[in-house]
């Protein structure tokens, strides 16, 4: 399936790997349109720092609502489905908020396109379904282990996607990214947190764990796998990580970081920034042989790499100035 000649529509375009998504299917795209999270500010979030923006058809509403769902499907042949809660320790204090937005929304996305006859529904995943890696690197087949309310939630959503295609026929892939990072990512993520305190001047940092594991992607990586995926009739009812193959740990990163930055800054645990014991993820190695096979791709940013060009965004002081680096927020 090509692009050229279809509608596309991104839900959660309004946030990090969402923007990036629209900057990405624009050039590709007859049309696009980008589902920004209904406020009474009119306020499009990452949108509106896009260079593209006019040539983007931006809607606001909210994927918890069925009716406006089946509102904006319509002549859409494309689905990217981004909209989501995503932060880990928020979903410990506000459970229910994660199953309205995370499965309900997805569930008003399946049935909006089943009726709407849409020709690819592209469901975003998460590398946090598997929980710690019982055998690495790993794959498709391994374990899925609810180890927060979030991961949960994305089980489940990844499960109503499937029933989709297994009882209904929907086209539906299930994209599931590793960690991604990159420009415009919130400071709630560890490679934001370390660059903005750093670029703001901190000399004393404070941080979780760090001994955990991850394949961190670069996000226009991540955009790439998604648009392979959803250009590949042969994934069409299949699950699919999209990653490195790399593994390093949040310790490593940080000192790779620091090295980058030319800083000093001194890193201290603080114990507000851990997950409960049985809830933290210890290691995620990405096996993507899958993706691979199905689409011929490849991440083209090592983690240096990936990594200056997200220090050199967050460097600029018109970037660094939409971060309050003085506040942890959970």
């Amino acid at each position: 399936m090509h692009f050229s000649d279809k509608t596309v529509l991104v839900t959660g375009a309004d946030g990090f790997i969402g923007s990036h998504l629209v900057e990405h299917l624009v050039p590709i795209s007859k049309k696009v349109i980008a589902l920004s999270q209904y406020n009474s500010f009119n306020y499009w979030g990452w949108l509106e720092d896009i260079n593209c923006k006019g040539d983007v058809d931006i809607r606001c509403g909210d994927i918890r609502d069925a009716n406006y769902v089946q509102s904006i499907m319509k002549d859409v042949d494309i689905v990217f489905h981004l909209a989501a809660l995503i932060v880990i320790p928020y979903s410990y204090i506000a459970p229910e908020s994660y199953i309205d937005t995370n499965i309900n929304g997805t569930l008003n996305v399946c049935q909006a396109a089943l009726k709407s006859q849409v020709g690819r529904v592209v469901i975003t995943s998460t590398s946090e379904v598997y929980g710690t890696a019982k055998y690495v690197p790993i794959d498709e087949n391994h374990p899925k282990q609810p180890q927060s309310p979030y991961s949960a939630t994305k089980i489940g959503a990844d499960a109503i996607a499937k029933s989709f295609y297994n009882a209904f026929n929907l086209p539906v892939i299930i994209a599931r990214p590793f960690n991604t990072y990159g420009p415009r990512q919130s400071a709630r993520a560890v490679i934001p947190t370390i660059i903005t305190q750093i670029a703001a001047g901190k000399k004393q940092i404070k941080l979780g764990d760090v001994s955990p594991t991850r394949d961190f992607n670069y996000v226009a990586d991540t955009c790439d796998g998604f648009i392979a995926l959803a250009q590949c009739d042969n994934a069409i009812g299949e699950e699919v990580n999209i990653g490195s193959n790399y593994e390093i740990s949040v310790g490593d990163t940080l000192e790779l970081i620091r090295k980058i930055m030319n800083s000093d800054v001194e890193f201290v645990t603080d114990t507000q920034r851990i997950r409960p014991k049985n809830s933290e993820v210890n290691r995620l190695w990405c096996d993507n042989t899958k993706i691979k096979r199905l689409t011929g791709f490849s991440p083209k940013f090592s983690i240096e790499d990936g990594l200056k060009e997200t220090i050199s965004w967050f460097s600029n002081s018109d970037n660094l100035k939409k971060y309050k680096t003085d506040i942890y927020n959970v």
